[in-house]
């Protein structure tokens, strides 16, 4: 059999190099300040899991902490895209176009005592295998006139609450 290949001598320098960075970094840290940030990732992790994430990878592929972080910081609003009416998926064929506004982003700052509690009772198993969430989500607060339009039969149709006109954090 040929020898399977092998890491070159610099790489294990390498290693030890970072893991000397490591340790002298953590040597800086007392022993309560380091079982406080190991519990912190344990929790941070167990709440990725409970709230139906797919477990975490030991090494995020690089560059996704920069994006995740991005993506964490836009705020809930109201944003539109430009759609034919068969594109809603509604069940009806037109060619038609609307404008169709929805909200998208993030409700960090609208956090409140029910979002913490119900995060602490996941987290301790007491609620257990429900689709709950413990976070606010971004949704409409009002909604935009009802939208007619005729589909490909020359029927004309209404439909309400199809467009957001105010987002906000429920």
């Amino acid at each position: 059999l040929p020898a399977a290949p092998r890491r070159s001598p610099r790489a294990l320098q390498r290693h030890s190099s970072l893991l000397s960075q490591y340790s002298s970094l953590l040597e800086s840290y007392t022993e309560g300040e380091i079982r406080q940030l190991i519990s912190a990732l344990v929790e941070r992790y167990s709440q990725a899991m409970n709230s139906g994430g797919h477990e975490l990878p030991l090494f995020p592929q690089a560059g996704s902490r920069r994006k995740r972080a991005r993506a964490r910081h836009k705020p809930c609003a109201l944003k539109e895209l430009e759609v034919s009416v068969s594109e809603l998926g509604l069940g009806y064929e037109s060619d038609e176009t609307v404008l169709f506004r929805y909200c998208s982003g993030t409700c960090e700052a609208a956090v409140r005592s029910y979002d913490l509690s119900l995060k602490s009772m996941r987290s301790r198993r007491r609620i257990k295998k429900e689709k709950v969430r413990a976070r606010p989500c971004c949704r409409p607060l009002a909604y935009d006139d009802d939208v007619s339009f005729l589909d490909a039969y020359n029927r004309y149709y209404t439909v309400n609450e199809l467009s957001a006109k105010e987002c906000g954090c429920v």
